[in-house]
């Protein structure tokens, strides 16, 4: 049996931010009842990361709403609304990700479902709270990542703000709302009673950065600086950044630079007898002018036997046929309700030695419309 097996989750979000948490939940066994307005459905079903196209919709969709079931009802209609009043008396969870007020204009707050369901969790992302100059602003990865300066972290010193490549922040403001989620259900089965639990992703961008941000309070307001070259951490020395060799490129993580001097066999580097973070410039210079000069694997073959932090950087066709990739049996394959397969990645979380998979691919629109009238009727 799995962890959250008869539970209910009715999951009005969109996007990224919550179907991301909805998605672990339903891993860990939760039956998550996705509802969508009729016609479009959730706005991420046509937002096209790419030009591909899986079964007419977009992948991204298919990748974060697998395991689900979609009711297609429109909270707008009053009939509809009844229906779904009768659905959320029967839920544990109920989730949206919603801009403010939204909910409470279409009667589907927190107080008002609580006056349906007393003891319901009911979860919210919202972009940035309640926050009176920012809440009605949209909650747009790129720019949550722009407003809390996490640009500023990635690419070297005058690359300029340089973005992630993924949508950090609505991955994070999920993974925190299904924590949320998790300690009030443990509460509500500890004391019997219901809770509002609120994430907003603004708070999720600063909160990911907390080591840089408390290096910052207590460092004098010292803004974090990228180094010239090789940068992948404004507070942390040489020779921590990615290099390119003669063939492809080599991760370095802390080391004694006196020890990789002896090791690389570069003389240059040892003129710098104290790592001192000011030198951290001059020492990567050196450093990547060196490991230019022999092939990733011949670099790897003198460090990690040394026990020195370093890694083959790959792409995703490295990985892939990576043999400790293939151990882990972390690609998934999920099939549909109308027979389309496609293959995924699964929920890494492994309880008592136990993985959590399920093959039930994404839902179409509306497709389970039908089992769960029939239950509420």
């Amino acid at each position: 049996m799995k962890p959250l097996e008869d539970y209910l989750i009715v999951d009005f979000s969109q996007f990224l931010s919550g179907p991301s948490a909805s998605l672990r939940l339903a891993d860990l066994g939760a039956r998550v009842i996705k509802i969508e307005k009729p016609g479009t459905g959730d706005i991420c079903r046509t937002l096209y990361t790419s030009d591909l196209i899986m079964n007419g919709e977009s992948s991204i969709f298919h990748t974060i709403n697998r395991n689900k079931e979609s009711f297609a009802v429109d909270f707008k209609d009053a009939e509809d609304l009844k229906i779904i009043k009768k659905l959320l008396a029967k839920a544990d969870v109920v989730m949206h990700n919603f801009r403010p007020d939204v909910m409470k204009r279409i009667g589907l707050s927190y107080d008002d479902v609580k006056a349906i369901n007393p003891k319901v969790v009911y979860a919210e992302i919202s972009g940035y709270g309640n926050h009176p100059d920012l809440k009605d602003k949209p909650g747009q990865d790129l720019l949550l990542q722009s407003m809390t300066a996490l640009t500023w972290l990635t690419g070297n010193q005058n690359d300029g703000p340089v973005a992630m490549g993924l949508s950090i922040v609505d991955m994070l403001a999920g993974a925190h709302l299904a924590q949320g989620i998790l300690a009030a259900l443990y509460r509500k089965t500890v004391n019997d009673s219901g809770a509002l639990v609120q994430v907003s992703m603004l708070e999720s961008a600063i909160d990911f950065q907390f080591e840089t941000i408390t290096t910052f309070f207590n460092d004098g307001g010292e803004l974090p600086l990228r180094t010239k070259s090789n940068n992948a951490h404004a507070y942390l020395g040489a020779p921590y950044g990615i290099y390119k060799t003669n063939d492809g490129f080599l991760a370095l993580a802390m080391g004694s630079i006196r020890v990789l001097a002896e090791l690389l066999k570069c003389d240059a580097l040892l003129q710098f007898s104290e790592n001192k973070f000011g030198l951290r410039d001059k020492i990567k210079k050196v450093l990547a002018t060196h490991l230019k000069t022999q092939n990733t694997d011949y670099w790897l073959a003198i460090l990690e036997p040394a026990d020195i932090w370093c890694a083959k950087v790959l792409n995703y066709q490295e990985l892939f046929e990576e043999e400790g990739f293939k151990v882990l049996d972390f690609v998934h394959k999920v099939t549909m309700g109308d027979g389309y397969s496609y293959k995924t990645t699964r929920c890494p979380i492994k309880i008592d030695g136990e993985l959590f998979i399920s093959e039930k691919g994404s839902p179409k629109l509306g497709e389970h419309n039908e089992k769960i009238l029939k239950e509420l009727m």
